[in-house]
């Protein structure tokens, strides 16, 4: 009985090592007489915004005004979250007055000088008065800046963090926003593409949720090859306007390579 199980395991390691022969030989007589051409390689794309960035909060307060809502667009300058900075308005307001009450008593002590009543020592010390009001009125001027938030670019909001009448604190995330306009494509390409590809390299893209082909072009190639990958990232502009493309919308990329083809 011992004899005949060792004799079993012999004849099944034979048949599984002339199996694995065969098709060791049949994958090398494939690759000698079969196709032998390497697989369409297509990156996923990513379409991503000219600009985008998160608006924050540089100053304690409660928001007063908050413009826009979810996909709204908005322009360059225009203020899109306003807080509520009563006291700082008022010392503004402060600063303001006395800048007048300085420049009256420089051109009396003036007057008086043309007289004979005052010397250049008043004078003197009047337009340092002149010039200390007007800092403080820029000093107030400056911390006013931050009770309003202005777009930074044409655009749109893509979210919000906030509420109208919250509190914030400095560093507070308000809004999501992203320019309006052309948008362009980021990917990641196999680090032997850089034998041939270029900037303005041309290629095909088919976005996944229009179902579309799009032309574009390289744009740029980053400096660093991710070792990890053997990827690098490049970037790459939309040919044409496509009203239907959205920011965050993906798909796959076909380039011709070296040869075209």
């Amino acid at each position: 009985m011992s004899f005949s199980r060792r004799a079993l395991r012999v004849h099944i390691g034979q048949v599984i090592a002339g199996a694995l022969l065969g098709g060791m030989l049949v994958a090398t007589a494939q690759g000698q007489t079969g196709n032998t051409t390497a697989p369409v390689e297509r990156p996923r794309v990513l379409v991503v915004p000219a600009q985008e960035t998160t608006l924050v909060s540089q100053t304690v307060s409660q928001i007063t005004s908050l413009e826009g809502t979810l996909g709204a667009s908005f322009k360059r300058g225009a203020p899109l979250v306003r807080f509520d900075c009563s006291e700082l308005e008022a010392r503004r307001g402060i600063a303001d007055a006395d800048v007048v009450l300085a420049n009256t008593e420089l051109d009396a002590k003036k007057r008086l000088k043309e007289l004979k009543a005052a010397g250049d020592v008043e004078v003197a010390l009047a337009q340092a008065a002149v010039q200390k009001a007007q800092a403080q009125l820029k000093l107030a001027t400056v911390q006013l800046e931050p009770c309003r938030v202005l777009a930074p670019f044409n655009g749109r909001v893509v979210k919000r963090h906030v509420s109208r009448y919250q509190g914030v604190r400095i560093g507070d995330p308000l809004l999501d926003i992203v320019s309006s306009g052309a948008l362009k494509l980021r990917l990641n390409v196999p680090s032997h593409w850089l034998a041939w590809l270029k900037p303005g390299s041309g290629f095909s893209v088919t976005v996944d949720e229009t179902g579309k082909d799009y032309p574009a072009a390289v744009t740029v190639i980053n400096a660093r090859v991710d070792a990890a990958s053997q990827s690098i990232e490049i970037e790459a502009d939309i040919k044409g306007r496509h009203a239907e493309l959205l920011s965050g919308m993906s798909g796959s990329a076909i380039f011709g390579g070296p040869t075209g083809q």
